[in-house]
Formats: structure tokens, C-alpha cells, sequence
């Protein structure tokens, strides 16, 4: 069922109970580093961004490396006017998929099988508007600069405004949207909690320091 407050003013706490609720990512792929961003630290992080006046009832927004959907799905449920959630993993798709039927924004919310790759950077697809980009794409921990195509599609992109999740030790994106020409600056610094969900994690859980960065034009 759809909130009863969708596409109304919603509470900080509401949004990040709805969006922890959401069909968990299938973190099936160590190679794609998937991680899912909390549910709480999506909502901080959506917030903040509401409060940059980045995101309103006109937005257009792209969730590259969307996972199951929870920024891409928080958007919409903050107001954006169209989503489209970008993912290679068929069933991370499927789970955005099942979240978006869950809550029941299939007016709003686009889920696209589709890896982003050189070729978003090169062109960015004619078919999908944008003004703001949103993404916690891979890190690059286990397959050196598996975000670089994620920044290069985002910073030749039409967005008026990118919003990105890294590593708070990460320097290069920074400088990358710097040389591109946009304004960086850190929105939010926050705790990410990674699960142990992958043979080589010898602990539980970790909390490991995160950015979330706000590149304007």
C-alpha cells in the first residue's frame, strides 16, 4: 500500500522506517561491491538534499547503481517529479521492483536493467532527463576504480546537480568534478554500517566513515 502521507511532507523518522522496510538488496555480487545504503542513512542523506533545494515537485531524477531502489524510491517519496533507478544485477532490479510495487510508485519510478558503463560518459542516454543525479555507486575496494564510470556518467550528464555516497577517505571524486568544472562540497558526514556478506569479511559488521558530496554546476 501506498503511505498515506506519499507525496506529502514526511517526517525524517517515517521516511527512514519505510525505506528500511523495502525488499532487501540480494547482495549477490563481491565483484559489483554491493552494498545497500541504510535506510536511515538514505533518509538523513534525502533530507539534506531536500534542504540544498536540489530536489522538489519538478525534479527529475537518476539513481545510477540503484541496488534495490532506497534512493531512487526516497526521492519520489520526498516529491520528485520521475525517477529512474539504473542497475545491472537482474536481481537487485527485480527487488527495486518489488519495492516499488510495495509502496506503489509505479507512476513515478522507472527501474532500469542496464550497466553503467564508458558509454554513458561518452553520451548520455537522450532518453532519460535529468536534473539531479544520485548515487552510491562501488567504491573501487575490490575492483580498482569500478566507480570511475559511475562519476564520468554523472559528471557528463545534464543534472544541474549530482549527489554522491563514498568513502570519506575517497579524494578523487572531488577533484574529478572539480576538473569537470563543478562546485563540490560535503552535504553530510555520516557512519555507513557494511554487513558481513561476503566470504572475505571476517567480521559481523563494520561502520566505516562516509562523504555524501553535492557537485553543482
Amino acid at each position: 500500500m501506498r503511505p498515506a502521507d506519499f507525496r506529502q511532507p514526511m517526517r525524517l523518522r517515517r521516511l527512514a522506517m519505510t525505506l528500511s522496510g523495502l525488499p532487501a538488496h540480494p547482495l549477490a555480487s563481491v565483484e559489483l561491491e554491493q552494498y545497500s545504503t541504510p535506510g536511515d542513512v538514505a533518509a538523513r542523506w534525502l533530507f539534506e538534499i531536500l534542504r540544498a533545494g536540489d530536489l522538489n515537485e519538478s525534479t527529475r531524477v537518476v539513481d545510477l547503481g540503484a541496488g534495490n531502489g532506497v534512493l531512487g524510491i526516497g526521492a519520489a517519496l520526498l516529491g520528485a517529479a520521475r525517477v529512474v533507478l539504473v542497475e545491472a544485477d537482474e536481481e537487485a532490479c527485480a527487488a527495486a521492483r518489488e519495492a516499488v510495487a510495495g509502496i506503489d510508485v509505479q507512476d513515478v519510478v522507472e527501474v532500469r536493467c542496464a550497466r553503467v558503463d564508458d558509454d554513458w560518459a561518452n553520451e548520455w542516454p537522450s532518453d532519460t532527463d535529468v536534473d539531479l543525479v544520485i548515487m552510491n555507486p562501488p567504491w573501487g575496494v575490490q575492483t580498482p576504480r569500478a566507480d570511475r564510470p559511475f562519476l564520468e556518467a554523472a559528471l557528463a550528464s545534464p543534472a544541474d546537480h549530482i549527489h554522491l555516497l563514498h568513502s570519506a577517505d575517497a579524494t578523487h571524486p572531488a577533484a574529478m568534478a572539480t576538473d569537470a568544472g563543478w562546485e563540490a562540497e560535503v552535504l553530510l558526514e555520516a557512519e555507513f554500517r557494511i554487513p558481513a556478506a561476503y566470504a572475505h569479511h571476517t567480521k559481523r559488521a563494520v561502520n566505516t566513515p562516509v562523504r555524501c558530496w553535492r557537485f553543482s554546476r
